[in-house]
């Protein structure tokens, strides 16, 4: 029998977390649930994704106003994920930001995902009916580009292919506050269905080398001093090593993808069992890494009938795992 798809059966409330990392810079954070940056600046607030529904931003706004009054003007999008962008309208931002290669994701899959991550997180997305469609950017930038609060400095930086190939971070570079969007996990398992896992061990380091003193994941407890931040990097990068070695040498030596998920599992789950969403993430994980592996550099779109599809196949004999 398989277990429940995805996160269905995950209906419980979680914690919420309004945490000040650095004189200018907050962390929207629960229990594992994807998280929110905000940056406080002198005459604006930006908010650093979105969450899954206007309503649900609602949430992050009135922890906003504990704060500040300052009008939010700018929301950057990380990454096309509809968990984390379509929220955006909720805070009637002046501008959306977010990497040319993100927009071109929301071109190609967002409706698609739309669909399938509704499906997969119902719990995520309270009042779907208040989703006005897909978010769109205002404004796109290739590498980087920054822009001032006043006089707080913010760096907004497309860093490299790695949970997408658009992820973007967000960088303060006076006060060394890193939003990573979910290109680093903290006790929460990577998602990594759209991933470049060759590609992302290096945008890992491009962030190392900026030397953050605090780091907002995209799940998990925001981190606060340079060993934390290094115990959040390293993890992630420890997940994404030990899965994709796992799934390689299963399908380069030619066996299935259900052989291939099956051995993963045995490998992962003494390690990494008891993180946030690693049941949920890991068919997704094991069927891109086994693609990677065998020479698919762009991700297969996901779809809410290839969700269900690769659930079926894969957890018929994934219980075993559990």
């Amino acid at each position: 029998m398989t277990r429940a798809f995805a996160s269905q059966a995950d209906m419980a409330e979680k914690k919420i977390t309004f945490s000040r990392l650095s004189e200018h810079a907050y962390a929207f954070t629960a229990e594992g649930d994807p998280n929110t940056g905000i940056v406080v600046g002198e005459d604006a607030v930006m908010v650093i994704d979105a969450q899954a529904t206007p309503r649900m931003a609602q949430t992050v706004i009135e922890k906003i106003r504990t704060v500040t009054d300052k009008p939010i003007k700018y929301v950057v999008l990380t990454h096309y994920h509809a968990v984390r962008v379509l929220g955006a309208s909720g805070y009637e931002p002046q501008h959306i930001i977010c990497s040319e290669a993100t927009r071109e994701m929301i071109v190609e899959r967002g409706a698609q995902d739309y669909k399938s991550e509704l499906q997969r997180f119902p719990r995520l997305f309270q009042a779907a009916e208040t989703i006005p469609g897909l978010t769109w950017p205002t404004i796109t930038f290739k590498d980087r580009m920054s822009i001032w609060l006043g006089k707080v400095q913010v760096d907004i930086i497309h860093a490299g292919r790695g949970h997408t190939k658009g992820d973007t971070i967000v960088w303060l570079p006076e006060e060394r506050t890193l939003f990573s969007g979910d290109l680093v996990e903290y006790g929460a398992t990577p998602y990594c269905g759209d991933a470049h896992y060759k590609d992302w061990p290096e945008t890992l380091q491009k962030l190392r080398d900026l030397r953050p003193e605090a780091l907002v994941p995209g799940r998990g407890d925001a981190l606060t001093g340079e060993q934390a931040v290094e115990e959040g990097i390293a993890g992630t990068q420890a997940f994404l090593s030990d899965l994709y070695k796992a799934v390689s040498a299963n399908a380069s030596g030619g066996q299935s993808l259900k052989d291939a998920y099956d051995k993963a599992m045995a490998a992962l789950q003494p390690r990494y069992g008891n993180w946030v969403i690693f049941e949920h993430c890991m068919p997704f994980n094991v069927s891109r890494a086994y693609d990677e592996a065998k020479g698919l550099d762009h991700p297969r779109i996901w779809t809410a009938e290839r969700d269900i599809e690769m659930w079926s196949a894969l957890e018929k004999i994934g219980r075993a795992h559990v």
